[in-house]
């Protein structure tokens, strides 16, 4: 019996500890699973409790009276039974905890999941965050790149601005002149006035004495002066016709004869002695790369190479599906040339990030000047020419990247040198200084397209800054319209000029403008009444028009050729010079029978 009510006790008290095991996995039934718990354990204790006292009372007093055993044996199948029925509410309460703790356990799933999904919302801000991050590393570097591009673009603009600066100085003292001079010539026009009047005044006196003189002649001869001036005039005219026409004819025939000697022996030689190579530099330059990887490299990440190239280089890089090759386009050929040493620079180096462009950038533009300077002089030494100051040394060696109709100018001016200087010895001229007027003529293209005004003006400019002699001066002045020279050089510097750009091959022009300048010429020939046909001929530098003999007179094609000249002068744009040859024949035809 007292066994029973131990086994009890421990059944009651393994039932309290699985139910306290399964309260404690739960955190919100604690104070639930506690509470069962401290019930469980009390009543498990009162129940052992009573059990070992009743034992003890049964166990003492069983030898004193059996029959009180019986009745306790019931009472105790009373208490087993009231136990049992405790036992039975202890387990019913342990489902309830049992079912509590799978709500809790699914409560806890749910969580769990919740907990999950947090996770996975953490990895997102957490892949967000790096994401943020490389945005704004992209963006400083995108600011650094747009701040180098910006000081770039600043150091740029204080360099024009200091050009401009020493261009308004040069204005101004350029405006000082002009008004010393407007001056002087205000007091020479004074001066010219006075004598005009002067003049004048003379001239009016001779008149009335002419007058006098005549009145007093129509006296003596007695004869009207209308009759007088008409016998007078015939007279002459009849002496003086034939003879006029005879020495006319023959000076005309003679100083053609001699001139047309001369200048071919002129020409012949100095075309004889000149031969030079041309070349034609293009708008754009191709420069080859040994693969078509480099292409993403010259780019760079999101465009930061190839747009600090074109910022440092002022230079268009074009890349296109063109194989193993990008295009430089830009008008400025000295610009076009660095950006190319620089490209190749950079292919061969390997190494492409805006920090080493802008180190090849300038060491390329310092490598260039000196390549310009080199150029120059080997041009003055070529030409025969001494005594150049450097900065116009450094002038000559610009004209090197600069073309006109497709031949380099440089070489041109050199050619032009030879060419003067073989003509001033013909002529018995200084040569020497002949060939430096030559050599200069053009210098004035070397910034033509950097300074406003023409080539020859800015050519003259430069020539008296730099101290050149004045026959030199007047050779750049006057090497377009030789007519209105003061000096012989500015005569042989246009011929010259002629003579290098008309040298078949010299120089490089399109189809259409060659064929257009063909119609262009014999159109201006046509629309000239008199002309029958007109033939373009020597590749556009000479129109052969055939004109009526019964329209046109020999003195009347004279004038006609003059005219044609004159108005294909003012009409068209070509380069060297165009012939106008007008032949008219007079044919009579008899047949005999």
């Amino acid at each position: 019996m007292q066994m029973l009510y131990v086994m009890v006790g421990l059944l009651l008290g393994l039932i309290g500890g699985v139910l306290v095991q399964r309260a404690v996995g739960h955190r919100q039934q604690a104070e639930i699973d506690d509470r069962l718990q401290r019930e469980a354990q009390a009543e498990a204790q009162q129940i052992r409790a009573e059990a070992q006292r009743q034992a003890r009372e049964m166990h003492e007093a069983a030898e004193q009276d059996r029959q009180d055993a019986t009745r306790k044996m019931q009472d105790a199948a009373r208490q087993v039974h009231d136990a049992e029925r405790r036992l039975q509410d202890a387990e019913r309460r342990t489902q309830e905890a049992e079912r509590r703790w799978q709500d809790a356990a699914e409560r806890d799933a749910v969580a769990a999941a919740h907990e999950a999904r947090l996770d996975e919302q953490r990895e997102q801000v957490r892949a967000l965050r790096a994401q943020l991050e490389a945005e704004r590393e992209q963006a400083k570097a995108d600011a650094a790149q747009q701040r180098e591009a910006l000081n770039a673009d600043r150091q740029e603009t204080r360099r024009e601005r200091e050009e401009l600066g020493r261009e308004i100085e040069r204005l101004g003292r350029r405006a000082e002149q002009l008004d010393a001079r407007s001056d002087k010539l205000d007091a020479l026009e004074d001066r010219i006035g006075a004598g005009l009047r002067e003049l004048q005044t003379q001239e009016q006196e001779v008149a009335e004495r002419l007058r006098q003189a005549d009145l007093r002649l129509y006296e003596v001869a007695q004869l009207s002066p209308e009759v007088a001036r008409e016998q007078i005039m015939g007279q002459l005219d009849a002496e003086l016709e034939e003879e006029k026409a005879i020495r006319v004819k023959a000076m005309t025939e003679r100083a053609s004869a001699e001139a047309r000697r001369s200048a071919r022996s002129i020409i012949a030689q100095a075309i004889q002695r000149s031969a030079s190579e041309t070349s034609a530099q293009l708008s754009v330059s191709v420069v080859p790369i040994p693969s078509d990887a480099m292409k993403g490299r010259l780019i760079g990440r999101e465009g930061r190479n190839i747009r600090a190239f074109e910022a440092l280089t002022g230079v268009d890089l074009i890349i296109d599906d063109t194989p193993e090759a990008v295009i430089l386009s830009s008008f400025n050929p000295v610009r076009r040339e660095v950006a190319r040493h620089v490209l190749d620079a950079l292919v061969a180096d390997g190494r492409i990030h805006p920090t080493r462009i802008e180190e090849m950038v300038q060491k390329a533009q310092d490598d260039m000047k000196v390549f310009i300077h080199q150029q120059g002089e080997d041009a003055a030494i070529e030409a025969g020419v001494v005594g150049i100051k450097p900065g116009l040394i450094q002038l000559l060696g610009r004209m090197y990247f600069r073309t006109s109709y497709g031949q380099n100018v440089l070489k041109h001016s050199v050619q032009v040198a030879h060419l003067t200087g073989i003509m001033a010895d013909e002529l018995g001229l200084d040569a020497d200084l002949a060939r430096r007027a030559g050599l200069m003529h053009d210098v004035g293209k070397s910034i033509d397209r950097e300074i406003e005004g023409t080539h020859v003006e800015i050519g003259i400019n430069l020539a008296k800054r730099f101290g050149e002699p004045p026959e030199v001066i007047d050779g750049i002045a006057h090497h377009h319209d030789p007519e209105n020279g003061e000096t012989l050089y500015s005569v042989l510097v246009a011929a010259a000029d002629a003579i290098s750009a008309a040298r078949p091959g010299a120089r490089r022009e399109e189809l259409e403008s060659y064929v257009r300048r063909l119609e262009q010429l014999e159109q201006i020939a046509v629309a000239f009444p008199g002309v029958q046909q007109a033939y373009a001929i020597q590749a556009g530098r000479e129109v052969r028009v055939i004109v009526q003999p019964e329209k046109v007179s020999d003195a009347q094609a004279t004038l006609l050729a003059r005219e044609i000249a004159g108005r294909v002068e003012q009409d068209m744009e070509y380069p060297g010079q165009v012939q106008v040859t007008v032949v008219r024949e007079s044919r009579a035809v008899e047949v005999a029978r």
